[in-house]
C-alpha cells in the first residue's frame, strides 16, 4: 500500500472514532426502568439530525408550567414510523409516555405520543430497553 493509502486509511480511522464517540447511548442518558406519562401542549418542534425534538408545556397542579425535552429518533426512523415533519404541530396537545432523563428528570425519550385526536404514534427506537423488537 502507499504512503497516501495508509494516511487515507488512517484518517478514516479517526474520523470513524470521532463518529462514533460522539453517539450517545439510551443507557447513558435516559432511565430504562422508570416511566412517565405527561399531557401538554407542543411548544416546539426540531426535526434535525441526528434527533428530532419537540417540547412539551405542561401545567402542574400548582398552575406553574414546566417544559419537558423530547428527544426521538432520527427523522429518517421516525418517517420509517409513520411521522412526518409536520406530524407534530405548535399548539398541539399531546400525551406523552416514556423514560426519564436520569439526570434532568423533564428530559424524556418518549415510547409513544397520542394526539389529541386520539392518533397513537410509536416513538420508540431501537435502544429503547422496552421496544419490542429489542434484544433481550
Amino acid at each position: 500500500m502507499t504512503k497516501l493509502g495508509l494516511l487515507v486509511a488512517g484518517l478514516c480511522l479517526l474520523y470513524a472514532q470521532g463518529v462514533l464517540a460522539g453517539h450517545h447511548s439510551f443507557a447513558a442518558e435516559y432511565d430504562g426502568s422508570a416511566t412517565f406519562n405527561v399531557t401538554g401542549v407542543v411548544s416546539k418542534v426540531e426535526w434535525t439530525n441526528p434527533h428530532a425534538r419537540f417540547y412539551v408545556d405542561v401545567r402542574e397542579p400548582d398552575g406553574t408550567v414546566t417544559t419537558w425535552n423530547m428527544e426521538l429518533a432520527s427523522p429518517s426512523a421516525l418517517v420509517r414510523n409513520g411521522w412526518t415533519s409536520r406530524t407534530l404541530k405548535v399548539g398541539d396537545k399531546v400525551t406523552v409516555e416514556g423514560y426519564p432523563g436520569k439526570i434532568v428528570k423533564t428530559r424524556g425519550n418518549p415510547r409513544s405520543v397520542v394526539t389529541a385526536d386520539g392518533r397513537a404514534l410509536f416513538a420508540g427506537v431501537g435502544s429503547d430497553p422496552n421496544a419490542p423488537d429489542a434484544p433481550r
